[in-house]
């Protein structure tokens, strides 16, 4: 039987506004920043007013669920599409504050000219985004938002506004501010979604309608559905996950939640973002979907953000009913779920485990998504005593690179996790680890697949940036120092090198995919690349050899050629780099890749 969708209306815009006033719809607060710039309100005011259509709004009905006395709670209707919308009739019509990108309360204002509203120029400048000049000009009425308060006085106003513009006539501004006023009953197209649609239907429709505007995500979703939920303590669990991924990327943002949102800093959750006052870490800022989806795997055994939604709305997966015992059940697991990721422990011990693994730098970051799970497979462990405390990060360590190295989560990674997770729930995480291992780095993905993959030019390339969290592991010196690690020139501002110039290598006709191959590159002091300069290997490391016997340094810092082999050693560079010119530069990326491989290789088993 197909379940029938969707049923189209229409509302004016002064009932949307009631309806979200009164509650029946629900926005909330902070649900996503509001992001329209300003001049889009005034545009969507300018449309309405001219009869323009602005598109649908796309509504859904919580379902049902069953109260433990047998009775039924109707569902709240929440708005899945069209908040940017609404949220700017309601700064400019209703007069009301919004959180703007910055997470800072203000209203935008949008100005109106009676006298443009006459012109029969299609380019009149009617609205505009108040500015001094529109507080200065009589002319221009400031703010839209006087017009539509219900004590309004069209005559007084008309009566002050003529006095001030003896051009205009009273009659005919009368006219104009009717008109004005009329785009409180503009009709704007309402969808709203059958409440008997599976819940994977409608977060598909979430995201579909959602990709051609700002991009949404099922996180989102997520957190729509939660911040509506207030019976539940939805509004500040949603609050708690909002500030936490803000304050780990603006710590300072600490003091305007405590002076600004006074219900959300007396609640149990502002304590438990003190700490992050003085966050300095950078490697793993975990945004909203992040903390959703880490609180979700750890808690549950399953992975879909989707099934999340349906747990929170009190769905049985069995009978496919929605009973109320489950919506309590999962927004006391999810809370938690949630406490225990912002928890200061256990985030700064998760930290310590990938930056002891030397993923020291946001810079050697390329998936989240490998974070996540692995933050999740921390949790998991530690709260489960599954093994001993010292081995919790050894294995969270081997997961994460394993993880990053065979991209495993890099497509379809909900799949991916669920796949895992259930994996873990049958046999524990030792022996699926050791299971992935066994099914995944043979002799060949050593030496055959991790060599071929430093083929590639990205300096994102997460090949080599797991080499180059080999060689902050093993604190292995940049280039031709001989106390400069690389972990201080990623961390601090070294830039990455050819180790085969590029300049000199264009000038021998080598092309973009050859000469910024991953294997030709290297950590180097900015002043020991200033004297290699365009220099073929052969000429600047025979000078490096040269000043291990003369003492007098021209190329690096390095005087003795026990520690020279050592230096190129760490770095996989073959000694005979420094008889090599550009006709040896595709025998030298050969021989580096393998290099490579192999100290990648001998870290993993290391760890």
């Amino acid at each position: 039987m197909i379940i029938e969708k969707y049923n189209p209306n229409s509302l004016s815009v002064s009932a949307i506004l009631g309806l979200i006033a009164s509650g029946d719809i629900a926005i909330p607060e902070i649900q996503r920043p509001f992001v329209w710039k300003k001049t889009q309100v005034r545009d969507l005011l300018d449309s309405l007013y001219k009869g323009y259509p602005t598109g649908y709004l796309i509504i859904w009905k919580n379902h049902n669920v069953k109260l433990k006395d047998g009775s039924v709670s109707a569902g709240k209707k929440i708005l899945i599409d069209g908040q940017q919308r609404v949220t700017a009739l309601m700064t400019a019509i209703a007069g009301i504050p919004v959180v703007n990108a910055a997470y800072k309360k203000e209203r935008i204002k949008i100005a109106f000219n009676p006298f443009e509203a006459l012109s029969d120029d299609k380019d009149a400048e009617i609205f505009a985004v108040q500015d001094q000049s529109h507080l200065k000009g009589k002319k221009w009425i400031p703010d839209v938002a006087e017009i539509f308060k219900n004590e309004f006085s069209i005559i007084k106003f008309a009566i002050q506004y003529c006095q001030d513009n003896p051009e205009m006539d009273i009659e005919t501004l009368d006219k104009i501010i009717t008109n004005l006023r009329s785009i409180g009953n503009r009709l704007i197209g309402v969808i709203e979604l059958s409440e008997n649609l599976d819940i994977d239907i409608v977060t598909d429709i979430f995201i579909r309608i959602n990709s051609k505007g700002t991009a949404l995500s099922q996180g989102d979703f997520v957190m729509s559905k939660i911040a509506a939920d207030e019976d539940y303590g939805g509004n500040m669990l949603r609050k708690a996950i909002d500030y936490f991924a803000h304050l780990c990327v603006e710590p300072n943002f600490y003091d305007y939640i405590k002076d600004h949102d006074i219900e959300f800093a007396q609640s149990e959750y502002m304590q438990k973002l003190v700490w992050l006052k003085n966050d300095k870490e950078s490697v793993y800022d975990p945004e909203c979907d992040d903390i959703l989806r880490v609180a979700f795997m750890h808690m549950y055994p399953r992975a879909k953000l989707a099934d999340l939604v349906s747990l929170l709305s009190g769905r049985d997966f069995e009978t496919r009913e929605y009973k109320i015992e489950i919506t309590e059940d999962t927004y006391a697991k999810l809370k938690q779920g949630v406490l225990n990721v912002i928890n200061q422990n256990n985030f700064t011990q998760f930290m310590l485990a990938i930056r002891g693994a030397g993923f020291i730098s946001d810079k050697l970051v390329n998936s989240k998504m490998a974070l996540d799970f692995a933050y999740a497979l921390y949790l998991r462990l530690a709260i489960q005593k599954e093994v001993s405390v010292s081995e919790v990060k050894r294995i969270v360590q081997k997961w994460y690179v394993l993880s990053v190295l065979t991209g495993r989560y890099s497509s379809s990674p909900e799949t991916a996790f669920y796949r895992d997770i259930r994996q873990i729930n049958e046999n524990g995480v030792v022996k699926t680890l050791e299971g992935i291992e066994a099914a995944t780095l043979s002799d060949n993905f050593w030496d055959v697949k991790v060599v071929q993959d430093l083929a590639y030019t990205s300096t994102i390339n997460p090949t080599y940036l797991v080499y180059l969290a080999a060689q902050v592991y093993f604190k292995d010196t940049s280039l031709l120092s001989h106390n400069i690690l690389v972990s201080d020139l990623i961390e601090l501002a070294g830039d990455v090198h050819h180790i085969f110039p590029k300049e000199y290598l264009k000038s021998n006709d080598f092309g973009r995919n050859l000469y910024n191959q991953n294997a030709n590159y290297a950590y180097l002091d900015t002043q020991v690349n200033k004297s290699i300069g365009k220099k073929a290997p052969n000429v600047y490391f025979a000078e490096a050899v040269k000043q291990c016997d003369t003492k007098q340094i021209t190329c690096g810092s390095i005087a003795d050629i026990d520690l020279l082999k050592a230096n190129l050693e760490a770095n996989c560079i073959p000694f005979e780099v420094c008889n090599m010119d550009h006709t040896n530069y595709e025998e030298f990326l050969s021989e580096r890749r393998k290099l490579m491989a192999k100290k990648i290789r001998g870290y993993y088993i290391s760890l």
